[in-house]
């Protein structure tokens, strides 16, 4: 972490004090994706399970002494073609006051030192295909593009 980035924020686990500002984010980012409709609710409960179960996964918050000015959310999951475990990146999300500025390079640094430290074969991560913004972020931090096509089924629960 650059010394006179490192003296402005610090980069913890999400607590679930954290939560209604992180759900404030989740809405700002799914604002700006095709695939997401903002709902208050499903964000709010979607990262409850990840904070009070961190097997599931890790929410990271970039902070300065007032407020959240990002976050990530990091799944854990197996790869049998890996043998071992990966993660999937999800929800990365810096507030738009804050960009440009390197705080996105200091968070993207921190989870994959983070991955390193565990063990982590493999980080995925999907990004918009309307975000070219997003893909340069991550192409110029080494990620690159898979042959792999990512498909979805959305599930409705039967008790409704």
């Amino acid at each position: 972490m650059p010394q006179d980035l490192a003296n402005k924020v610090r980069i913890e686990p999400a607590t679930l004090d954290d939560l209604p500002e992180l759900v404030e984010m989740l809405i700002e980012l799914f604002d700006l994706e095709a695939d997401f409709v903002p709902d208050r609710q499903k964000q709010e409960d979607g990262l409850r399970l990840l904070l009070e179960e961190p097997s599931r996964g890790r929410i990271f918050v970039l902070r300065n002494d007032h407020s959240l000015l990002g976050m990530v959310n990091t799944l854990t999951t197996i790869s049998t073609a890996e043998g071992g475990f990966v993660m999937l990146l999800e929800d990365f999300f810096i507030l738009p006051a804050h960009r440009s500025q390197g705080f996105g390079h200091l968070l993207l640094d921190y989870v994959v030192n983070y991955a390193k430290k565990k063990n982590f074969k493999r980080i995925t991560l999907l990004t918009d295909k309307l975000g070219d913004e997003a893909q340069r972020f991550f192409q110029e931090n080494g990620f690159n593009f898979s042959q792999m096509i990512p498909m979805r089924l959305s599930i409705e629960p039967e008790n409704r």
